[in-house]
């Protein structure tokens, strides 16, 4: 039975971390014991073809872990951050419908911050760790909301809760974390971050000049290799 250390050794040391979470799907692991038939789960829930086009929840989630563990490096902290990309959508199960033809996951990031207390308490007695994951997994959503102007963004408590340059980073591998992902999508993914970003900081502190904001970015932090 894989234990709280040895996920988090993969998770942190694999650059692709869906190669080892793969392997042990097959293993029917995910399908018979909990809290991991919660992962098991994911392969069961459909996604928006249009904005999703890998599939199910599961292949979305290897995905969006490979692409963190590309960019673990740039995270504050690592550890909370890789865990955060592996539950973030913990919360897909019970908040996907089919309604008149249409895939929709609404909420999923406010049931996925409990379901993602529920599954790390089987695994650590870590509170501190437990907390700063699920708070990850419950702000996950804010790069859409804060970019496309929704009522559903919260700048504020959401900066309350967690980093905002946590979050986006987090965003981003959730962006890029999709099939048929070009060049093209990727820049325009980027961008969205940079607008994230720039959007959460002119709230949190009006008299910033963009220019000091953009400027560590645009120095490689969230430009592609």
């Amino acid at each position: 039975m894989p234990t709280f250390s040895e996920f988090d050794a993969h998770l942190m040391r694999d650059q692709k971390p869906s190669s080892y979470f793969n392997k042990l799907s097959k293993t029917g692991l995910f399908n018979v014991k909990y809290p991991y038939t919660m992962l098991g789960d994911l392969m069961k829930v459909p996604q928006s073809p249009k904005h999703h086009p890998e599939g199910n929840v599961w292949n979305h989630t290897m995905l969006v872990l490979d692409n963190a563990g590309e960019r673990k490096q740039l995270s504050q902290d690592p550890n909370v951050f890789m865990w955060s990309a592996l539950l973030h959508d913990l919360g897909k199960t019970p908040a996907t419908k089919l309604t008149k033809g249409r895939i929709t996951s609404y909420d999923h990031d406010k049931l996925g911050e409990s379901l993602a207390v529920k599954f790390l308490k089987e695994l650590t007695d870590d509170e501190a760790f437990i907390k700063q994951v699920s708070k990850m997994v419950r702000w996950h959503m804010q790069i859409l909301f804060v970019t496309k102007k929704l009522p559903f963004a919260d700048i504020g408590k959401m900066a309350s809760e967690v980093s905002i340059h946590e979050i986006a980073l987090l965003g981003l591998c959730d962006r890029l974390g999709r099939g048929n992902m070009t060049l093209d999508k990727k820049q325009e993914e980027e961008k969205s971050i940079l607008t994230f970003l720039e959007k959460c900081t002119h709230y949190l502190n009006p008299g910033i000049h963009k220019e000091s904001l953009l400027g560590s970015a645009n120095n490689s932090e969230w430009s592609e290799e």
